[in-house]
């Protein structure tokens, strides 16, 4: 199962000869926009991998301007928790920020991720530009034609839509608290349900 979903990966990454740019900071680094359920998982896989600068999670494809974390959990915002990777595409490419983000997420739930349900636990891929969209898009598409799965990816590739930083408190979960984030990641059964999915 491990082999099948290292080939897997390795045909997301060869999709596309394209190098995706993202939107790039001043500095030309890039940047991508994901919401893979709880803010707090998504950054340790991302974290680990060599070219990404930084993770930040916050709140994006609401139409409330400056949310807070109770405003977004509490509903009504539109927002999903999502988080902002800054990386160096000349170490780390596109392609394989989505290889990641997928190997994390259920792409089969519509209803949040994990024990986390609710709107703004929708797993989503947000493009920052065009060659982007292309990637997510034939990324998903790939998934889906692979039979790898009964039904189709239900994960949304949305227009990027403005960023808001969450509470200090969010960022670096698991770095700050790394005794309470391992109870909550068991607790939620995330890493049964990754297995399940993708292959241990």
């Amino acid at each position: 199962m491990k082999l099948l979903t290292t080939v897997f990966l390795l045909v997301l990454l060869s999709i596309s000869g394209v190098a995706a740019q993202g939107s790039e900071t001043s500095d030309g680094k890039a940047q991508a926009l994901f919401a893979g359920g709880c803010f707090w998982c998504m950054q340790p896989p991302f974290d680990a991998l060599e070219g990404v600068e930084e993770t930040v999670v916050g709140f994006s494809g609401g139409d409330v301007s400056n949310p807070s974390y109770q405003q977004v959990v509490a509903g009504g915002t539109g927002h999903l928790e999502v988080m902002k990777v800054t990386y160096d595409p000349e170490q780390v490419s596109y392609q394989e920020l989505l290889a990641v983000f997928w190997r994390n997420i259920d792409p089969l739930d519509e209803g949040g991720q994990f024990c986390d349900r609710g709107e703004h636990y929708r797993a989503a891929i947000f493009p920052m530009n065009d060659q982007q969209r292309q990637l997510a898009e034939a990324s998903r598409d790939e998934i889906n034609n692979s039979g790898r799965f009964d039904s189709t990816v239900r994960t949304r590739i949305m227009d990027a839509r403005n960023f808001y930083a969450a509470e200090e408190y969010h960022q670096d979960y698991y770095l700050k608290n790394p005794l309470r984030y391992r109870y909550y990641t068991r607790s939620c059964g995330r890493q049964n349900r990754l297995d399940t999915v993708w292959g241990s």
